[in-house]
């Protein structure tokens, strides 16, 4: 088994590669659980999935030079764009799989922190449509 500490993920918002500005990415997905219980079931409850879903969590530093990262999101907001994340910036492979798909650009958070703080933002984007996992 090989073990990886994240050290240079990529990331990809609308074909905008965001690894300078982001420090922190989480793609989740699931499945919703259905209920098909009866009584043939002998008192055990039967699952099977429903629909799926997904999240995109990012954290990014912020930055507001010409061309940099709020330039770039800001008109990105409420529309749906592709993503795509790896745990690496090498090629994709099997070792390095891909996960792209599309969110929804539901927030923006330009300004946000205390006195002192870094300029950061978290954000969370729901994914719309398939999540794909490839390694080519």
């Amino acid at each position: 088994m090989a073990l990886m500490v994240l050290t240079a993920e990529y990331i990809s918002l609308a074909s905008n590669d965001l690894k300078a500005y982001c420090n922190k990415a989480e793609l989740s997905v699931e499945v919703e659980e259905k209920d098909v219980t009866t009584y043939a079931s002998l008192g055990w409850k039967e699952m099977i999935g429903g629909l799926k879903s997904g999240e995109l969590s990012l954290e990014f530093k912020t930055d507001f030079a010409a061309g940099a990262l709020d330039s770039i999101l800001w008109p990105l907001f409420g529309t749906v764009v592709a993503f795509e994340v790896r745990p690496t910036q090498s090629v994709v492979g099997t070792s390095n799989p891909k996960w792209t798909g599309n969110v929804l650009v539901k927030e923006l958070k330009p300004i946000s922190g205390g006195v002192g703080d870094e300029a950061t933002q978290s954000v969370s984007f729901p994914t719309t449509g398939a999540v794909t996992r490839a390694t080519a």
